[in-house]
């Protein structure tokens, strides 16, 4: 069974790969714990200390992670502790690249959630409960693979987990 908890911190539509993390940075900082002091600086420099590593979950509009198709953007996310990405929709590579490295992204309606809200999603019963506002939504499903590669933190650990193999 897999519940994701935390609080909401609340980002807009269209949040690109650059936005996540400054392209000024793809070659200068390889170390995902210096890039994660970045996250989403272009949008607000004080972000990093919004989030709490492990409690905080990404609530965004439309089309989150557009742009580049760089892995740096959800490793960063990760590293970040953000337990989850909530948003109205994903740009599909991004999304790949999420589920790849084991990063929950979950897409739901997001309109009537607001900053801090306290959040539960059961990826498995497919909804989102808000406990701040007292209300449940939701969630598109994820599919059985899905559900494993976040199980078992993204798809090179599952192929080690599993001596070479993909097991459903």
């Amino acid at each position: 069974m897999m519940i994701l908890k935390g609080s909401a911190v609340l980002l807009g539509d269209n949040i690109n790969t650059d936005f996540i993390i400054s392209g000024r940075y793809k070659f200068s900082i390889t170390d995902m714990k210096e890039l994660a002091k970045h996250i989403m600086e272009d949008i607000d420099p004080e972000f990093p200390k919004k989030l709490r590593p492990g409690e905080s979950i990404i609530v965004a509009g439309e089309n989150f992670g557009m742009g580049s198709s760089r892995e740096q953007a959800p490793l960063v996310i990760k590293e970040s502790g953000i337990v989850a990405v909530v948003a109205k929709s994903f740009a599909r590579i991004f999304y790949r690249n999420g589920f790849n490295i084991g990063l929950p992204l979950i897409e739901a309606d997001t309109r009537n959630i607001k900053e801090h809200d306290k959040l539960l999603i059961d990826v498995e019963a497919s909804f989102l409960e808000d406990s701040t506002q007292k209300f449940k939504t939701k969630i598109q499903p994820l599919s059985r693979i899905m559900q494993t590669l976040l199980q078992d933190n993204g798809i090179v650990s599952h192929i080690k987990k599993h001596q070479g193999k993909i097991v459903l």
